[in-house]
């Protein structure tokens, strides 16, 4: 499977990348994104076309979810629209807040099932992507959330915490991964830092280092966070390699 990241700033888009956002594509199957948030539809245009991907919520905090409006737009009155209707997994209220997100009367709800096959997650049950997997974990943030397990057919695996504080299930589920892709939203300070929210670079750190994995790629930095100081204390636990991904780098697994 390739991953190519289409917007990894977070909790709000920023001045050089959008929001929440990872084109996941594999041979013999339509691309999917894995998250949505604001300005990844205009990032994906340069990839693939919208009228034909999946989608793999993390959860649905405004930040991963709320270009998904745009996304129906598009699927609805492009003139050259596949037609049909797209997969979308994601948690159970996710066909009512996007619905609400989408509606034109206030108080109303869109009914998107015109335009959207809704598949609620089952914790730890995989679904299939062509050949391959994807097993979702629920985590620790306060809606509810999941991180992903990617699993290629050639045996290569993925881990995407989504958004979540360190918990036994992201440390289970990254457990012997070839990529760690994790959230470290903040610099390592508990005091100032509400509880079960977001990981640190420490925590990334530890994390990467305690589910032995071969790589960390650390995402969702907010733009009033040092990504130097992020990636200093992942790497202060973490012996293997450790990066700072960036909108249109691609990682193979």
């Amino acid at each position: 499977m390739r991953l190519t990241v289409l917007g990894c700033s977070g909790s709000v888009s920023g001045p050089d990348s959008p929001a929440s956002g990872y084109l996941l594509t594999a041979a013999g199957t339509s691309p999917a994104v894995i998250d949505f948030g604001p300005g990844v539809l205009g990032a994906l245009q340069r990839y693939a076309d919208p009228g034909e991907v999946s989608i793999f919520l993390s959860h649905l905090h405004a930040d991963h979810c709320l270009d998904l409006p745009s996304l129906l737009v598009w699927r609805r009155y492009h003139p050259n629209s596949p037609g049909g209707r797209a997969v979308v997994y994601g948690p159970t209220d996710t066909a009512r807040r996007i619905g609400v997100a989408s509606a034109e009367v206030a108080g109303c709800c869109d009914d998107w099932s015109d335009t959207i096959d809704m598949r609620p997650w089952e914790a730890t049950v995989p679904v299939q992507f062509g050949a391959n997997t994807v097993t979702p974990w629920r985590v620790s943030h306060p809606p509810e959330s999941y991180g992903l397990t990617l699993r290629s057919e050639t045996g290569g695996t993925l881990c995407f915490t989504g958004d979540t504080a360190l918990c036994p299930s992201v440390i289970d589920m990254a457990r012997g991964a070839d990529i760690l892709l994790a959230e470290a939203s903040w610099t390592h300070d508990p005091p100032n830092r509400p509880p079960d929210l977001h990981m640190s670079g420490t925590e990334a750190g530890r994390l990467a280092a305690g589910a032995g994995v071969q790589e960390l790629l650390l995402t969702h930095i907010p733009p009033w966070t040092a990504r130097e100081d992020v990636i200093a204390e992942a790497k202060a636990e973490f012996a293997g390699p450790v990066h700072a991904v960036s909108p249109g780098e691609v990682y193979e697994f």
